[in-house]
């Protein structure tokens, strides 16, 4: 009996990865094994992470490449989803880094317009305007993150003053 039952047990197993159930979960992941593809701000994130690594090692030329990279996923990301301030935020960002300076601006001016209290972003432009010598801007920026007790302000005390 216990023969038997492995002789099944053994057939059964050559006879699932190709059995209608096996092909419905493949076809539910576009024919592919594995889980789904990540979608485009997910990737656009993890671009930026590598090119502001690669950046730090003093590689500028490769991190200008990730940076391009980012910032062709962050399009797609706000093509499928606008009005995302997170999208505008790491928009502006790619751009500023790109040198893109005015495209930079203003994705961090939209995304503020769409969330006024977005400490992220503030952070960035108040950066972006003390890298560009416009101090008055960034010291407002800073002024208005003021009461926030985040660490953004913190950061940015640092860094402006």
């Amino acid at each position: 009996m216990k023969k038997i039952l492995i002789f099944i047990f053994s057939i059964l197993i050559n006879i699932l990865p190709t059995s209608s159930f096996s092909k419905g979960l493949m076809d539910a992941n576009y024919g592919r094994e594995g889980p789904p593809p990540a979608g485009a701000f997910r990737l656009g994130y993890k671009e930026l992470e590598r090119a502001m690594k690669t950046e730090k090692k003093g590689k500028i030329k490769k991190a200008k490449i990730k940076f391009q990279k980012a910032l062709e996923y962050f399009l797609e990301a706000n093509s499928e989803d606008p009005g995302n301030p997170d999208i505008l935020n790491y928009l502006g960002l790619s751009s500023a880094k790109l040198g893109l300076n005015e495209n930079a601006e203003i994705y961090y001016l939209l995304g503020l317009e769409l969330n006024k209290l977005h400490n992220g972003i503030k952070f960035n432009l108040a950066i972006f305007y003390h890298n560009e010598n416009r101090n008055s801007d960034s010291i407002e920026i800073l002024n208005s993150l003021k009461n926030c007790g985040c660490s953004e302000y913190e950061k940015l005390k640092i860094l402006i003053k």
